[in-house]
């Protein structure tokens, strides 16, 4: 009973101090911005590359996934009306399954983050190789190949990044996020169109054995849930974060779907993994569209890399302290180099990560908390069924998008 009332407590006392929190919360057209940062990441590069695995008609599944992540974070906002306290998403998965719930949320979310930091490796490493191409390195008397010796020179410049305390600088460049992709396809589109490469590909209609990888490539593409609650939170208005998540949905499926046609129409069947990569090396375009890509990365990666710090450093076993964070962030940024180096395949670990890792966070888990933690829900009605058809086809998704990826990373090992 003293327990509960220590919880109502701190719950009326969260609701009296609401009103004074959103008056200096982010507006409207901020939380826009910032949303839009989160659904604007490494994944345009790799959109015609999905849309070339899975044919023209694919287009339509893009727009369904579109459409899904967009309700399931809905679902997420829901979620969150259930308890005042609530912030971020792991305080979700707490309210609906404990714990276990909180622990399992939170080991997604930190692998997810860390297969992404490890795909920036890889992005630097192959770009950089388009862009100095038969380039090695050389240390003592060990050779180092190009692309390697790229990523190891990429985390050496990134590692003092991850020391700074204060991300501050770090968050004002990386919301250049949204310039860099308009940015990006402005340059696709003057290759096109002006460079002499043309949209000349016809393509095919659809290729079902590739639809897996093109699912999985999308949904890395709308893999913005584990911010969505935070986002949600630092509003003045809380109550507008539906039509923020519409707007921000609406924006980037229009890029993603304008950088996806393209590419096809430009490279059609011969496109690889980034798009980049396909570009001719002599233009001014690529080099600016490859040197855009190449800021993200630098400018994101310790903003990536610092919540899975900061939750290691947390746990009971290690004392808080300024050598300690500069170790471990040290550590990981030394094991994302170990896996970029072992498994540099951009667009297979691409497609890990959409399969198993943000089916899981953008799909799965909201509809299990929504259901668990909203008693009506789980009456019979239209919307339970739906949900229920959204969770059935989200683990076919997971498991067979998993299975293909998995199968073509240890097939190219």
């Amino acid at each position: 009973m003293e327990n509960n009332r220590k919880v109502e407590g701190i719950e009326s006392q969260d609701q009296l101090s609401q009103p004074q929190q959103q008056q200096h919360g982010t507006t409207f057209l901020r939380t826009c911005f910032n949303g839009l940062n989160a659904l604007s990441g490494v994944g345009i590069l790799s959109i015609p590359y999905a849309l070339s695995q899975g044919g023209w008609l694919s287009l339509i599944i893009l727009l369904l996934v579109a459409i899904l992540c967009w309700y399931t974070g809905l679902l997420l906002r829901r979620c969150m009306n259930a308890h005042p306290l609530i912030k971020t998403y792991p305080d979700i998965g707490d309210l609906a399954f404990g714990c276990k719930g909180r622990a399992l949320v939170s080991i997604f979310m930190y692998l997810e983050l860390y297969l992404v930091a490890v795909e920036f490796l890889i992005l630097e490493g192959d770009n950089l190789n388009k862009l100095f191409p038969n380039m090695g390195f050389k240390i003592g008397s060990l050779k180092i190949g190009g692309k390697q010796g790229f990523v190891l020179l990429t985390s050496l410049v990134i590692l003092p990044t991850t020391w700074l305390r204060n991300l501050g600088i770090l968050a004002y460049v990386s919301a250049g996020g949204v310039l860099a992709s308009v940015i990006l396809s402005a340059c696709v589109l003057w290759v096109g169109a002006v460079d002499g490469v043309g949209f000349h590909e016809k393509g095919i209609v659809l290729n079902i054995g590739g639809l897996p990888t093109a699912i999985s490539l999308f949904t890395f593409c709308y893999c913005g849930h584990a911010v969505f609650p935070t986002l949600c939170n630092s509003m003045k208005d809380r109550r507008q974060f539906s039509k923020v998540l519409l707007v921000c949905f609406l924006a980037s499926t229009v890029n993603y779907g304008s950088m996806a046609v393209l590419g096809y129409l430009m490279y059609g069947d011969h496109l690889k993994s980034q798009v980049t990569l396909n570009l001719p090396l002599k233009k001014l375009s690529t080099k600016v569209a490859i040197y855009t890509t190449l800021i993200n990365p630098l400018t994101k990666y310790a903003m990536i890399i610092t919540p899975i710090a900061t939750a290691l450093e947390e746990t009971p076993h290690f004392r808080k302290s300024r050598s300690l964070s500069v170790l471990i962030k040290t550590v990981l940024v030394i094991s994302t180099v170990i896996v970029a180096l072992t498994i540099p395949f951009f667009g297979y670990v691409m497609a890990f990560i959409g399969s198993f890792l943000s089916v899981t966070v953008s799909i799965i888990f909201p509809c299990l908390c929504y259901l668990k933690i909203n008693k009506t829900a789980q009456s019979f009605g239209l919307e339970p069924m739906v949900i229920m058809g959204i969770l059935l086809v989200g683990s076919i998704v997971c498991v067979l998008g998993t299975y293909i990826s998995l199968k073509q990373i240890v097939n190219h090992l």
